[in-house]
């Protein structure tokens, strides 16, 4: 995802940068760099009950249902959409040929896929081929989103919608023993097709399969985006992508809640999709409504800085934050907080919170520098 030429315009002749996905990426940025600070589990880990219950929405449920983290991945993607179209125009509008942006495309699909791979094996500390990071499924459906990014919307509806079907269909027809439990963990298509690939399973029950029915994530994140550069008033282009957002979530809810599939991230069944989706657009039109619309933008740059420089804050904070950084900083801030008597889980909150702000400062010292770092 390029840094600095994802945003451009609102509209069509309207100055400055579309504020609202600067502000959407960077509290997305900001949400997973807690995590790799050990944020969300320091607070599990305090065992008030009340504080429990919040951290657990920054968890994944073990299997069936949806919580608020399940939205981070899908509006990561989704995101990766709406700033293609704007990168893409610009480029076009430099004369860039097809070929050209081809090009870059396949690069940064490439590079994307590396650095995804990569994470698994620093996690691994040895070699491994494994294909279930966000970056390697990001590298797939960037690709398909820009392959049909300049059809007709209704074409490139259809075919986001025959991504999902099709992997519906998959996990309900093709039952190959032990793998022929439709939406069972570790028994189902996903994992079977994880078997030829990789030749394992993922302990988490992760597919990599999911590249497919999510690429509906990027191709709608294109759809709006189009919209948002399209012709009309700013209020009308806000109200249909919150207009398309409700009617995904109401789909996608009754699809789980009639018994057609449950929600399960973990294999992204297509209730999943269809619901994260409308999330996604109903927090876009959201965003863009009140901060390019309304130009409510009070505190938006502690997002913004931290959205420019999005790939490298993310490998920094997966590859480095928690099981580096925070057990040096530790050293120190438990330490400190030991003299006062002050220790267990509190500390570790403190010292979680302490490595979070390490990774915002980072970010803050790029963005003082103009320093972004693309791909």
């Amino acid at each position: 995802m390029a840094e600095s030429d994802a945003v451009a315009t609102a509209a069509p002749g309207v100055g400055g940068r579309l504020i609202s996905l600067d502000v959407y990426r960077g509290l997305v940025m900001t949400l997973l760099i807690a995590e790799g600070a050990g944020v969300y589990g320091a607070l599990h880990a305090l065992d008030v009950p009340w504080v429990k219950s919040i951290a657990e929405q920054f968890m994944h449920p073990p299997w069936e249902g949806l919580r608020f983290w399940d939205l981070v991945q899908p509006a990561f993607m989704f995101i990766v959409g709406v700033a293609m179209v704007f990168s893409m125009r610009k480029r076009a509008g430099r004369g860039e040929s097809w070929a050209k942006r081809s090009g870059h495309i396949l690069r940064r699909c490439a590079i994307l896929f590396l650095l995804g791979t990569g994470l698994h094996c620093l996690f691994a500390d040895r070699l491994v081929f494994e294909l279930w990071n966000v970056l390697t499924q990001l590298s797939v459906t960037i690709l398909i989103a820009f392959l049909i990014m300049e059809l007709p919307l209704a074409a490139q509806l259809l075919i986001s919608l025959s991504l999902i079907g099709a992997t519906d269909l998959a996990y309900r027809f093709i039952h190959i023993a032990p793998y022929d439990q439709t939406f069972a963990p570790g028994a189902n298509f996903g994992s079977y097709v994880d078997t030829l690939l990789m030749g394992k399973l993922s302990s988490d029950n992760w597919v990599a399969i999911n590249c497919i029915p999510t690429a509906a994530h990027t191709i709608w994140g294109v759809m709006a985006g189009r919209v948002l550069i399209g012709p009309g008033g700013a209020g009308r282009k806000a109200a249909a992508i919150a207009l398309w957002g409700v009617a995904g979530m109401v789909i996608g809810y009754g699809l789980d809640f009639v018994g057609y599939a449950p929600i399960i991230k973990r294999i992204c069944t297509s209730p999943f999709v269809i619901v994260t989706g409308g999330w996604c657009l109903l927090a876009l039109a959201a965003f863009y409504w009140f901060m390019d619309i309304m130009g409510w933008r009070w505190g938006s740059t502690v997002f913004i800085i931290v959205g420019t420089n999005s790939i490298f804050i993310y490998m920094v904070s997966e590859a480095l934050a928690f099981n580096w950084l925070n057990p040096k900083t530790y050293i120190f801030v438990g330490g400190a907080l030991e003299i006062f008597g002050i220790t267990g889980p509190c500390s570790h909150v403190v010292n979680a919170l302490t490595v979070w702000a390490i990774l915002w400062f980072m970010c803050y010292w790029l963005y003082r520098n103009k320093v972004f770092i693309r791909i």
